[in-house]
């Protein structure tokens, strides 16, 4: 008997983008449930249009409690959660029926492409993240909630867009329940670099840092997060001036991560600002910058780790290119704007219009 599988969500004030999502996967599930948390909108309404079966949920400052509270009016034997601010963007429907009606039992890591903005303009970040579980199973955790369960995790063929926090900060939401949480868990490594990330969102690298070096020092190095903190945690540094501290942390063996793009990339922005920011004393280390990018188009692009797409490709080309172009090696300048280039990247192509003058 083929098993039967529902979309399961919770929103608040989503109208602008639940359609979208509805849109891109009523034809996939049996059964869509929408738990509504207070909207003053029209998102009830929309979900309704497209056969949803709609519940109103008193929100509780608990991520988790909404979500087991939608679990609960599943009927299907499998669940599938996403966010308003997702949409499935590949054919997947039959990746997702095989993968539930195969004999083996495990939870389904769904990719997830993250929209983003950085300082340089917007970018994308590819993760993936557990979605598609069987029926029983429920979510812990008042916020950044993760799904209750020892099943082993599978990445299955399922590609998913979110632009939720592309130019839009939900610290006001998000600050006071990190906080709450680690009340109850004060040495949570998770939620210290959850709580860190949202100061840094705020531009308050100071408080970002200290809660990024307590998240740090109490890692393991198993975590799935442990690179993205790595990472994260340089880049603050970096912004912050925090030079020094930067220099253990880049210096200590990070020998996990040597193939991870991402974080040979945030080396190679890290020694750029430490040497700018005492040429005489540091400019030794010029070569750290090559050897950074130089090794990140080494590793190439990624799926082993959540990444930033172009940090094993064209925006590592673009970075080298403009070193080689500050040490006057206009020959290789070029040649790095021309790889980049290839990929339609237009930094790159605008550098390779202002040689050519």
């Amino acid at each position: 008997m083929m098993k039967t599988i529902s979309l399961v969500m919770i929103v608040l004030n989503e109208s602008d983008k639940l359609k979208r999502c509805l849109e891109s996967v009523h034809d996939i599930v049996d059964e869509m449930i929408v738990v509504d948390t207070g909207s003053s909108d029209n998102s009830k309404e929309i979900a309704l249009s497209y056969r949803a079966k709609v519940y109103d949920f008193t929100w509780t400052q608990s991520f988790a409690d909404a979500r087991n509270f939608a679990l609960s009016h599943s009927t299907s034997d499998w669940n599938l959660t996403l966010d308003a601010d997702e949409y499935i963007s590949n054919d997947c429907a039959l990746a997702i029926r095989t993968f539930i009606n195969r004999k083996d039992v495990e939870i389904g890591r769904i990719k997830k492409v993250n929209k983003v903005m950085h300082k340089d303009g917007e970018s994308y970040e590819n993760s993936y993240t557990s979605r598609l579980f069987p029926a029983g199973i429920k979510y812990s955790g008042r916020i950044h909630e993760q799904i209750d369960s020892d099943l082993p995790r599978v990445k299955i063929d399922v590609e998913v867009q979110h632009d939720g926090y592309f130019e839009i900060k939900k610290s006001d939401r998000n600050i006071p329940i990190l906080q709450m949480e680690l009340r109850d868990h004060p040495n949570s490594s998770y939620y210290l670099y959850q709580l860190a990330k949202e100061y840094n969102g705020l531009g308050n690298f100071a408080e970002a840092n200290s809660l990024y070096k307590k998240a740090y020092r109490l890692i393991s190095r198993r975590e799935i997060y442990a690179p993205n903190l790595i990472v994260d945690y340089i880049y603050n540094i970096v912004a912050g001036g925090l030079y020094e501290e930067g220099i253990e942390v880049i210096q200590e063996k990070q020998q996990f991560i040597h193939d991870y793009p991402d974080y040979h990339f945030a080396c190679g922005v890290f020694y750029l600002e430490y040497i700018l920011s005492d040429v005489a004393k540091n400019a030794h280390l010029l070569n750290k910058i090559e050897e950074s990018y130089l090794k990140c188009i080494e590793i190439g692009e990624t799926e082993k780790y959540d990444s930033v797409i172009g940090t094993g490709s064209f925006v590592a080309y673009y970075n080298l290119g403009t070193y080689y172009e500050v040490v006057g090696n206009i020959k290789s300048a070029e040649a790095c704007y021309r790889k980049s280039a290839e990929y339609d990247y237009q930094p790159a192509l605008s550098r390779l219009q202002l040689l050519s003058l």
